[in-house]
């Protein structure tokens, strides 16, 4: 099975950008569906982002749209989220998740994930 490790989670001012990285070790993740995911204190779990196993597909959640971009280095094995004009409510916990599967569609609701890392902290002040 695959391991997932996020990085890149820290405290920025609004309006500026943040690059998390998800590293994938144990397996590669070309036939994994990817996921990015968020969890603010108090509320529940929320799909950000995904691109599919065979990375010619991404979709977002609304609230992102436009401003966040996932991607995914083969090479490298690991997936980002490159996160522009942040906002006060991106502040969460942000989740990489993976799906494994080679059925094109879309994974937008977070409890359809398989595995998970263990989340890095992005705090977005006013």
């Amino acid at each position: 099975q695959v391991q997932l490790v996020e990085s890149g989670g820290t405290l920025v001012q609004a309006g500026g950008s943040l690059r998390l990285s998800c590293a994938a070790s144990g397996r590669s993740l070309g036939s994994y569906a990817m996921g990015w995911v968020r969890q603010a204190p108090g509320k529940e779990r929320e799909f950000v982002a995904g691109l599919s196993w065979s990375g010619r597909s991404t979709y977002y959640a609304d609230s992102v749209k436009g401003r966040f971009t996932i991607s995914r280095d083969n090479a490298k094995n690991t997936v980002y989220l490159q996160m522009n004009r942040l906002k006060p409510e991106d502040t969460a916990v942000y989740y990489c998740a993976a799906k494994s599967t080679t059925i094109a569609r879309r994974y937008s609701l977070w409890n359809e994930y398989d595995y998970w890392g263990q989340g890095t902290q992005v705090t977005v002040s006013s």
